[in-house]
């Protein structure tokens, strides 16, 4: 099993530095859509990344099956092999030219977040992980932080694309953890979230109206580096509810409890 698991791990590496070539191949002809959501875009270079993605994919592993973003499910439903990618995670950033966003390509194995690859194409990057072969980024060994406490804590957390439209939103919980703790940052990719929580930069990540696509690559980094993820009450991480709790294991049981028991309205923070 490790020897094949090191066999889809070198394979994401490759699939993904290449996509991200592709991804700094459109950087200076941004074609950019909207998906039919206010702020949820789509660029020739998603597009582009994908295509990469899947052909590769395809070519290698045939009997596996695939979750796109852009392009959806494919293959059987009856594999044990789910390939869950994200060819351009951080569409806004990429599309204002801010560097954080990323290629993330996850292996699920029986339903299992299995093997993880998040390239970050403009700092270059790599942080790669599977099953028991632990995690790194660029060749260093990671681990996750030392923190102890909430209250001297640095979060993570983003927003859904429907944030307009539903009150399910997560704006109380920022404002309250953000009083809670040294500080919580949104950086619009939630796969290099994960990453950066799995290196030790933040202790702590939550976030809600996620895809498996989101996550997959991201939770094999976090569990690989010694971090803790489950559902926000600490129950099983289920993929397809789009929430997400990740820390450091050491302040889980807190931030789940502050995300518990936020108020119910920004006015009593």
């Amino acid at each position: 099993m490790p020897e094949q698991l090191t066999h889809f791990l070198e394979a994401a590496t490759e699939i993904a530095l290449a996509a991200g070539q592709v991804v700094l191949s459109y950087a200076d002809k941004l074609a950019i859509e909207e998906k039919g959501r206010p702020g949820d875009l789509v660029t020739a270079a998603d597009k582009g990344s994908e295509q990469l993605i899947l052909e590769q994919l395809r070519s290698l592993f045939p009997d596996h099956s695939i979750l796109a973003e852009e392009s959806g499910a494919q293959g059987s439903s009856q594999s044990e092999y789910l390939w869950a990618i994200d060819p351009l995670d951080g569409t806004t950033n990429y599309a204002h030219q801010y560097p954080i966003y990323a290629v993330s390509i996850g292996l699920l194995i029986q339903g299992r977040p299995s093997v993880g690859v998040v390239y970050n194409p403009a700092t270059g990057q790599l942080f790669r992980a599977a099953l028991g072969l632990g995690a790194t980024c660029n060749g260093k060994v990671l681990e996750v932080s030392a923190t102890k406490e909430l209250k001297s804590s640095l979060l993570v957390t983003g927003f859904a694309y429907d944030r307009r439209e539903t009150p399910d939103n997560n704006y109380r919980e920022f404002c309250y953890l953000t009083h809670l703790t040294q500080g919580v940052r949104r950086s619009g990719s939630a796969s290099l979230d994960l990453a950066y929580v799995a290196k030790g930069n933040f202790d702590g990540y939550w976030e809600r109206g996620l895809s498996p696509w989101d996550l997959a690559a991201g939770v094999v980094l976090v569990e690989e580096a010694g971090g803790k993820i489950t559902a926000y009450d600490q129950g099983p991480l289920d993929l397809n509810s789009g929430r997400i709790l990740a820390t450091n294991g050491l302040i889980h049981d807190q931030l789940s409890q502050a995300l518990l028991h936020t108020p119910a309205s920004l006015a009593e923070l």
